[in-house]
């Protein structure tokens, strides 16, 4: 875990530096374009440590409290996955997102604030990885005991001999120049954390074109049996 922090956090804080030291040197010369575009760059490496200290908090407070810490109340998903779609789009205004739900009112106990979370990393490492040109689908969908979130992408798949480990908090090398900036990290690992808290499960796999996530959460109803 430690590993995979030092290596999410300083990719970033070296994009920030570089950048910063760029204007501050070149000021004068610079045009007004190429100082927007580094204050552009600075602004997104932040917005990016911002949710990595997200992350980092929540993982502290699982691993500390396990399930125990979660504050589950009855949530509609539909109003958890849309607030997750429109903060998203707010930190990437480039991301598109198709999204499908079906006409069922899905209701289940939750920690609607880190179950918010698992979807924008889903969605976030989608956008950074996939390199597709497609837009890529959300949906829900679900079974007499779970609901399901899905989330595909269509750009080139999880590489096979990553896509077994892809939820351990281990940095991998970069498979192209937007991975050098943006790893996986420990991303994907908290969102595995937050589901099994929840008593869900969350899995990867490769499709024909991209790649898909999806976990699960158990039902209302589901979870007033276990308690019974």
């Amino acid at each position: 875990l430690l590993r995979a922090v030092s290596h999410d956090l300083r990719t970033p804080l070296t994009s920030m530096i570089g950048a910063s030291s760029s204007y501050l040197e070149n000021e004068d010369s610079l045009p007004a374009a190429s100082k927007r575009e580094l204050v552009g760059q600075i602004y997104e490496d932040a917005n990016w440590l911002l949710h990595m200290v997200e992350n980092l908090l929540s993982v502290t407070r699982i691993t500390e409290g396990g399930s125990n810490v979660l504050k589950k109340t009855p949530e509609a998903m539909e109003e958890v996955l849309f607030d997750a779609i429109s903060t998203a789009r707010k930190r990437y205004p480039d991301l598109k997102i198709q999204v499908r739900i079906p006409d069922d009112f899905l209701i289940a106990p939750m920690d609607p604030l880190l179950i918010k979370q698992v979807i924008l990393n889903l969605l976030e490492n989608s956008f950074y990885h996939a390199h597709s040109g497609r837009p890529m689908e959300c949906r829900l969908s679900c079974d007499e005991q779970v609901i399901r979130v899905h989330v595909r992408d269509f750009g080139g798949g999880i590489p096979p001999e990553k896509l077994a480990h892809i939820f351990d908090a281990e940095p991998s090398a970069p498979t192209s120049a937007a991975d050098t900036r943006k790893g996986m990290g420990i991303g994907l690992s908290i969102c595995k954390a937050i589901v099994t808290a929840h008593g869900g499960e969350i899995e990867a796999r490769n499709c024909e074109e991209g790649a898909e996530f999806c976990f699960t959460l158990p039902k209302e109803e589901q979870q007033h049996e276990s308690d019974d």
